[in-house]
């Protein structure tokens, strides 16, 4: 099992828990490989709730970390490899809640995230006290501090952690966690959500998860734009894209949308561009996600110039046939448009 390492660094309070990379194992069976040292049996279940592109590979790097899940997704289909594998499948976020004390949610929006928590069949309505409940949804700021209110006088305790990585990293277990809550309440939280993440950083209070992952995402935005526009001009002025690619992943132009997760169809597998930009981190998500970057500037008088312009140019692809595609087709909608 590859080495750990928790640190806390004295001057600035920081809190976090990391571990070299391992490798990708294989996720058939399900039940195949356990990786903690303690036995299933003396794990209780935990409830996670949202089996998309992302919650679908935490969902099981928890389970070959031998946790019991206890599994609820809007969409009766999302669940069934779960219910084959053996796992618990239940009807609502509240049956998770009668089940679980322990429950990770990882939802598309701040009005899916809301439902789940307070909805009339919401988690809130049989949660138990002394439960905890971490949010890895990537919403507003304001709605985590919110609904952490609504727990607490629940007598259960919420957590926003919001992950950065892709789908590669969930896949892997190596994505990067922004914790914010209790301090007190971070070892519990770490305990499930290194199972998923090879990084777990404690933020601060309540919604400083969201607020550092919202800075992250609008930044990633910002720089996948950059790099589609740098490849399309590249390629228009006679240079081989896989040759632009090795210049800029070894000059200063280098960044992750250039050497992790080119846009150019071709020059890296495993991406989404080399799969006609199926699967991955949607379009529709991004713009989203600009959105509340767009709104906390607003309210803290923060200039965001080009995070602006990329949230403008995100909803235009969306009105435009690339809601469902990944943000990386940025550089295709560059490549078919011709109105800038």
């Amino acid at each position: 099992m590859a080495a750990s390492l928790r640190l806390r660094g004295a001057a600035s309070g920081l809190w976090y828990w990391s571990r070299r990379p391992r490798p990708a194992a294989d996720l058939a069976p399900l039940r195949g490989v356990l990786l903690c040292s303690r036995s299933m049996a003396s794990k209780t279940p935990v409830g996670f709730i949202g089996l998309g592109n992302m919650g679908n590979p935490m969902a099981k790097n928890l389970m070959k970390h031998g946790y019991p899940l206890i599994i609820y997704d809007v969409f009766p289909d999302a669940c069934k490899e779960f219910q084959e594998a053996g796992e618990q499948v239940v009807s609502s976020p509240a049956d998770v809640a009668e089940k679980a004390d322990r429950i990770i949610t990882m939802l598309p929006t701040s009005i899916n995230t809301v439902e789940v928590y307070s909805g009339v069949n919401g988690i809130l309505k049989k949660v138990k006290k002394g439960s905890l409940l971490i949010d890895s949804s990537t919403i507003d700021p304001a709605v985590s501090k919110e609904l952490a209110k609504e727990v607490e006088k629940m007598g259960a305790v919420f957590m926003d952690a919001p992950v950065s990585g892709g789908v590669g990293a969930a896949r892997s277990g190596n994505l990067t966690f922004m914790v914010g809550g209790v301090e007190e309440e971070f070892a519990a939280a770490q305990e499930l959500l290194g199972c998923m993440g090879s990084n777990v950083v404690y933020c601060g209070a309540v919604g400083t998860g969201q607020a550092a992952k919202i800075c992250n995402n609008m930044l990633l935005a910002i720089s996948m734009i950059g790099t589609a526009e740098a490849m399309n001009l590249g390629i228009r002025l006679g240079l081989d894209p896989k040759l632009l690619a090795k210049i800029l992943n070894m000059s200063s132009g280098r960044c992750w949308s250039s050497d992790t997760y080119n846009p150019v169809p071709g020059v890296m597998d495993g991406v989404p561009s080399a799969n006609n930009y199926q699967g991955g981190f949607g379009t529709t998500l991004m713009a989203k996600d600009l959105g509340l970057a767009q709104d906390s500037a607003t309210s803290t008088k923060s200039p965001i110039i080009l995070g602006s312009l990329a949230h403008q140019l995100y909803r235009m692809m969306c009105a435009k046939g690339y809601s469902k595609k990944d943000f990386s087709s940025v550089f295709q909608f560059l490549r078919e448009e011709e109105t800038f």
